[in-house]
């Protein structure tokens, strides 16, 4: 009788073990699953208050070569409530389909570093940069920031 109560003890303290080192995996998983929910949540509610709009006249002469730099100039408006660096690195600019690499991005009036809700950008984007580009035609310039994406059309 008393090998019955050894054995079904050792299988006792053993489903013991097993269950509490399933416990302890269960636990770490729920804890990194948490904190991945977390940090998409912040990205998430950032790319929600992020929104820009492309102010600039689409019939003007002073989208493209108004100073004879060929250079395309656009003015964008922070929409959102979500504040935005006035920096190249974080936008995202295509021009007839192709990534354009080199572009200025200057706070107006003053030149400042941080573009805040309801605040303008000048866009310089540099034609002389983008392998096929053709000075006469129908042009768009798509702009993104934080995943918000906003397309200009004009002709030159």
């Amino acid at each position: 009788m008393a090998s019955v109560s050894v054995s079904h003890l050792i299988i006792f303290i053993a489903s013991m073990m097993i269950a509490a080192s399933v416990a302890g995996v269960f636990t770490d998983t729920v804890g990194q699953l948490s904190s991945a929910v977390s940090e998409q949540g912040l990205d998430v509610s950032s790319d929600v208050r992020t929104d820009i709009e492309i102010i600039s006249d689409s019939g003007s002469d002073a989208i493209y070569d108004s100073d004879g730099n060929q250079n395309i100039t656009l003015h964008v408006k922070n929409t959102g409530s979500e504040g935005l660096a006035a920096d190249p690195g974080e936008l995202d600019v295509f021009v007839d389909g192709e990534f354009a690499t080199v572009y200025t991005v200057t706070l107006l009036p003053d030149g400042g570093l941080s573009w805040n809700q309801g605040d303008v950008v000048r866009l310089e984007i540099s034609t002389a940069a983008l392998a096929n580009w053709q000075a006469s035609g129908d042009h768009r310039v798509k702009v993104i920031v934080n995943g918000d994406e906003e397309v200009f059309e004009f002709r030159s």
